[in-house]
């Protein structure tokens, strides 16, 4: 018998709940049931502003877990009568693209840079990403399950439909017409492929762009590459693998292909935010949103006027952009302490076309600009920093802090006073606090410590920001130190 259900309950007993960007839990928790009652509210929850009769299209990254959760996702859908197109395993923008090309809602399975033991939901509509209104939208949906899940909340097994290779296809030729033809010859890329969705279309794009691509480490084995709290053992890769190739750089992504890795000519790889100061500098952005976690050099550079700075997650830096549209910017991007790179306006490509608004994390995008940027300037990649003030971030976590911990601490330390918080941390005066997200201090000596819970995993994440590398990573690892002593 159909069985009704209220997503706040399913969000509240099974530990599958929204994060900074879609819904993420246990692939344990993330029963077939949990999957469907999640889709049915995501439905839902457009039935007054969707086109009438538009399908929903699904994707997924290379997690073991992901075919069977696309699987309960496309027989809710059709348990209601809506048609199901099957994009394939590919990255997430090339999902979000074909939604907002289509006019669609789309799923993108994919738990991004977290463990394979983990797996998530990413919604968008056929305006983009899904905002935190949207969010609350789906939550308060009852859903209606008709389907024959056993006592574990599982289906009985279905193999999904072949996939279209539309979404592919046009994310690739989104890229090869916008670009100068051949602008990326006589340079050699690798691509560290490990098990990013994203793997073959980066090798097809700078292929047809004219570079001379090596396909480097493919992995059948999924690997939870993070793109911001970078693993040692990528950090040891690429100071390996790319003198001994003698690569301009070594470009990868993370798990579901929507954040970036760029390495300069010695190995060592970009910080997110400066991959986006840089990006927003090729395109000669008008108005820049980013979290406030993100890296000051963007402000101290003067690459744009108008810089809008917002908590940590792309809805956030997504209504930043729209807000500074509204203010009269033109060109307007969007980047996270990740790499991930969106923009809400066309962007002229220097010396070729334009590109058309992508409003989701790309790293193509990030990719192209910089390779293209260092070209224009007559500079190797590692000299891009000296078009910027030299303002280094760092950041790490630590697993083991429960939410409910990280969140305790931070409030505890919201609560102390400046002088107390200075003694905690022994960092000297302190100079302002930023509560936007998580606990932001700026020191007196001009240096940064933030703290906040993720929004992803069951995790603390620590930011600093100094003047040279190694004083911002021992911020970091003092950070962490300090709230592992008080929590």
């Amino acid at each position: 018998m159909p069985s009704r259900i209220s997503i706040q309950e399913i969000s509240r007993t099974s530990g599958v709940k929204f994060g900074t960007s879609g819904a993420r839990g246990l692939v344990v928790d993330m029963t077939d049931r949990v999957c469907a009652a999640y889709t049915l509210a995501f439905l839902q929850s457009l039935e007054n502003e969707s086109r009438p009769g538009a399908p929903l299209a699904i994707g997924g990254d290379l997690r073991p877990s992901t075919p069977r959760i696309l699987s309960a996702i496309a027989r809710a859908a059709q348990s209601v009568g809506r048609e199901v197109r099957y994009l394939g395993l590919i990255p997430s923008p090339a999902v979000a693209l074909y939604g907002l090309e289509e006019r669609c809602p789309t799923v993108m399975v994919t738990g991004s840079h977290i463990p394979a033991d983990r797996n998530g939901m990413k919604f968008t509509t056929e305006r983009g990403e899904i905002t935190k209104a949207d969010e609350a939208r789906i939550l308060a949906q009852q859903v209606e399950l008709s389907l024959p899940f056993d006592e574990s909340g599982q289906l009985p097994e279905a193999p999904l439909v072949e996939p279209i290779s539309t979404a592919r296809e046009r994310y690739v030729r989104r890229y090869l017409e916008a670009f100068p033809k051949n602008c990326l010859a006589g340079i050699k890329l690798g691509v560290y492929g490990h098990s990013a969705a994203g793997r073959e279309v980066l090798h097809e794009i700078y292929a047809g762009l004219g570079a001379e691509v090596e396909r480097l480490f493919d992995s059948t084995e999924f690997i939870p590459v993070d793109t911001e709290a970078i693993r040692p053992e990528d950090v040891a890769l690429a100071l390996d693998v790319v003198p001994k190739r003698g690569l301009f750089s070594l470009v990868s992504t993370d798990g579901d292909s929507d954040r970036p890795l760029t390495s300069d000519e010695h190995g060592r790889w970009f910080r997110g935010d400066i991959s986006g100061i840089l990006t927003s500098l090729y395109f000669s952005a008008d108005g820049v949103s980013c979290p406030v976690s993100c890296n000051s050099a963007l402000e101290l550079s003067g690459v744009s006027d108008r810089v809008r700075r917002t908590r940590i997650g792309s809805p956030f830096v997504i209504e930043g952009m729209q807000n500074l549209l509204a203010e009269g910017a033109k060109r307007v991007v969007g980047y996270e302490a990740n790499g991930g790179f969106l923009h809400v306006s066309p962007l002229p490509v220097p010396g070729g076309g334009e590109l058309a608004p992508l409003p989701t994390r790309d790293p193509v995008i990030v990719h192209l600009a910089m390779i293209l940027l260092a070209r224009a300037r007559g500079k190797k990649l590692s000299e891009l920093s000296t078009l910027l003030p030299p303002r280094v971030t760092a950041s790490d976590r630590d697993p083991s802090f429960a939410t409910a911990r990280s969140t305790a601490l931070i409030e505890r330390l919201t609560l102390a006073c400046s002088e107390e918080l200075a003694g905690l941390l022994g960092l000297g005066g302190l100079k302002s606090r930023d509560t936007t997200d998580g606990l932001r201090l700026t020191f007196e000596s001009g240096e940064i410590v933030h703290l906040r819970p993720s929004g992803n995993a069951p995790e603390l994440r620590v930011y600093a920001e100094a003047e040279t590398e190694a004083r911002a990573q021992a911020l970091v690892r003092h950070g962490l130190e300090v709230a592992r002593r008080l929590a």
